[in-house]
């Protein structure tokens, strides 16, 4: 296991370098390389390192800790579902969810709603889990989230010609707009539903609360690096939040080459 300084030793000491899961670190639903693992590990060297992933927890640790590795030992913050699960050098931070913000009856009536709408749109294939409740939001997939791989980039494609996904999300809105709910396409094949102020900004509000700690660090440069950036993806608002200084990229090998100039490793 490798050692780290403390956050307070390490040389950029007020800098963090936060990274999206999907696309950033690992390909689209794929595994993490031992060789971006052994980058993040020269990075964190230097700074403070963190994941911000719209998944849960456990898809994290699947795509992140190679061999079975604890995942939060790789991360000095692990910023799970954007932050709604969160870890501390291995130590859990205050959590909140999804249920508890909207309440079980009008979740209930999104899923009926979302349900309904899928089961008459007509799509070259469906699969399975068409939502996906997690603890601070809803991934609802038009086409299952058991899709194979191959099957994925086969409906993404689709998908961008037909505007399935952002048709789909007008419907919601139209819907449900009095529920104050932020709708982000993420991935290939699926969107996220949750409270406005929940997308991946919310991780920053840990930062905030650490700072505030008797022996808290101040980052006052936050780097994020993220591929869905652009209006609409699930990386835009914390791509754009003022309180960063966000990277665009457009695979791990870009975000590698990325961090590489940027820190000199």
């Amino acid at each position: 296991m490798a050692q780290y300084p403390p956050l307070a030793e390490r040389e950029l000491k007020n800098t963090i370098a936060l990274f999206d899961v999907d696309g950033t670190l690992t390909p689209a639903r794929g595994d993490v390389t031992p060789e971006m693992l052994d980058l993040l590990a020269r990075l964190r060297q230097k700074c403070a390192i963190g994941f911000v992933g719209g998944s849960n927890f456990v898809k994290q640790q699947e795509q992140l800790g190679l061999g079975g590795v604890d995942v939060t030992t790789l991360f000095d913050f692990c910023f799970s579902e954007n932050g709604l699960t969160a870890y501390k050098l291995g130590a859990p931070l205050p959590s909140t969810s999804f249920i508890n913000y909207i309440g079980e009856d009008q979740y209930k009536e999104i899923v009926r709603f979302v349900l309904h709408y899928i089961a008459d749109l007509d799509l070259p294939i469906k699969r399975g889990t068409f939502v996906e409740y997690r603890n601070g939001m809803v991934n609802i997939s038009p086409i299952g989230r058991n899709a194979s791989n191959a099957e994925r980039g086969e409906y993404e494609k689709y998908d961008l010609a037909h505007g399935i996904r952002t048709t789909f999300i007008s419907k919601l809105k139209e819907k449900f707009g009095h529920l104050g709910l932020t709708y982000s396409i993420g991935g290939q094949i699926s969107f996220d539903v949750f409270p406005t102020g929940w997308d991946k900004t919310y991780c920053l509000r840990h930062l905030e609360d650490e700072a505030k700690k008797p022996d808290g660090i101040a980052y006052t440069t936050a780097h994020f690096f993220g591929d869905k950036t652009a209006p609409g993806g699930n990386d835009f608002e914390l791509y754009e939040d003022p309180r960063t200084v966000g990277h665009s990229v457009l695979n791990p090998d870009d975000t590698a080459r990325q961090v590489k100039k940027l820190f000199g490793l």
